[in-house]
């Protein structure tokens, strides 16, 4: 439960492409990151078209096959916050931006980001998802190794793990393993699979903390993009499929989003609810671009 009362805002952001979410999120960071009297911002959103993110320091060249990336005209955009390479489809994503001081969303990455997740697992019970938060590391052991200090990214909400593992098989270079093969603690399960992928970025006064829920099997079609050998994308395929579940068996095909603003409004009692363009004053002028990448 909150402990301050706080003012707090919702924004039920709808659709844009990877690059404008990515700005729009980098930007609420960065208001955050200049204003001590900032309130917190959750940020609602999709993704339209469906497309393709990547951990702050993930290489784009390295981890995708880009020229599959154009022929298919699939958009993508590095981050502002750390983990692995996302296909955002049939999923439901948020942001959260807040100062490290802040009472109900600050403080340590392990504090911030178990508020965090117990919010998103109270919001999805009030729906009808069994959802739970993850108590320690997940069966494949893969996690992030730990960030702290300014401009310090996260993939995960627990320190001290190995580096993240590749696949593929026969390829010139590592890549690294999707997002959701592996499991945090503090990260949202179903039935013991991956729910929601989280990640957070901290700079010396701000956090953002960035996420997916997943309501179908859209987030498969990363494997397609990833730059691996044929060969291996069977098998990176039945990985994800394994490791992650999504929740439409409880909320349906392609609910709103709004439902889940609903939910997140009855858990967040005093929110101030804003829905599409009437959040664009949240935002500060466009940022420098090393945020974004997008298709030439």
């Amino acid at each position: 439960m909150l402990r301050s009362g706080a003012p707090m805002y919702l924004w039920c952001d709808g659709a844009h492409d990877p690059a404008e979410n990515m700005r729009r999120d980098a930007a609420l960071l960065a208001a955050a990151e200049r204003s001590p009297e900032i309130a917190p911002v959750l940020r609602l959103f999709r993704f339209a078209p469906h497309g393709i993110t990547l951990g702050y320091a993930q290489h784009p060249d390295r981890e995708l096959d880009l020229d599959c990336c154009r022929r298919a005209g699939v958009p993508w955009a590095v981050r502002p916050t750390g983990g692995r390479a996302i296909f955002h489809a049939e999923e439901w994503t948020y942001s959260l931006a807040a100062r490290i001081d802040d009472p109900d969303w600050g403080g340590s990455l392990r504090e911030a980001y178990k508020a965090i997740s117990e919010l998103l697992v109270r919001s999805l019970i009030r729906l009808g998802v069994p959802a739970r938060s993850a108590p320690a590391a997940s069966r494949s052991g893969i996690g992030e190794r730990p960030a702290s200090g300014p401009g310090a990214t996260s993939g995960a909400g627990r320190g001290g793990e190995p580096a993240c593992a590749a696949i593929g098989t026969g390829a010139q270079h590592a890549v690294a393993a999707p997002c959701f093969v592996s499991t945090a603690r503090h990260e949202v399960v179903l039935d013991g699979r991956k729910l929601v992928g989280s990640a957070q970025r901290r700079t010396a006064r701000a956090l953002l903390q960035q996420g997916s829920l997943l309501l179908g099997t859209g987030h498969l079609r990363l494997v397609d993009y990833l730059a691996i050998d044929d060969s291996a994308r069977a098998a990176a395929r039945d990985l994800l499929n394994a490791r992650a579940s999504g929740a439409e068996a409880f909320l349906g095909d392609n609910p709103p989003l709004e439902r889940w603003a609903a939910a997140l409004t009855q858990e967040l009692p005093g929110v101030r609810r804003i829905d599409d363009a009437a959040g664009l004053f949240l935002l500060t002028p466009p940022e420098p671009g090393f945020y974004t990448v997008a298709i030439r």
